[in-house]
């Protein structure tokens, strides 16, 4: 599997204003939310092509991290995901490189995807997150 771009994802302050933006633009909107508890976060998805998609984030406690990205830079692109074949062996990979990843362990994800994120540090200050479908 080749590395895809997955999702270029927006940290918002309501889900249901910015798809409101975005589907005047022409792009639709699933109409399923999902909440990613141990993020804090609801989300939502819009497909832009066969591959990626927009991810709107919307903070669900005042304590997430989309929350705290808002207040101190407002809302806006939060981060980059890339499909990849194993979350697992390419954070080994890149750590072994000195790379940083946020988590010690990947964790799941919106959409039950197998996800971590590269340190803004090592990734020329984007946040980049790496995913793998689970089956």
């Amino acid at each position: 599997m080749k590395v895809k771009l997955d999702h270029i994802a927006i940290a918002v302050k309501s889900i249901n204003d910015s798809i409101k933006l975005f589907e005047s633009l022409g792009l639709k909107f699933d109409d399923h939310r999902e909440e990613v508890v141990s993020q804090k976060v609801k989300t939502a998805f819009c497909k832009i092509d066969e591959f990626s998609k927009i991810e709107l984030l919307e903070a669900t406690s005042k304590e997430s991290t989309i929350q705290k990205f808002i207040d101190k830079k407002g809302e806006g692109i939060h981060h980059l995901c890339f499909r990849v074949a194993s979350v697992r062996e390419l954070q080994t990979k890149l750590s072994q490189k000195g790379m940083n990843f946020i988590y010690e362990e990947p964790f799941i994800g919106a959409g039950n995807c197998l996800v971590n994120f590269i340190h803004p540090k090592s990734a020329n200050g984007i946040l980049i997150e790496i995913s793998e479908k689970l089956k």
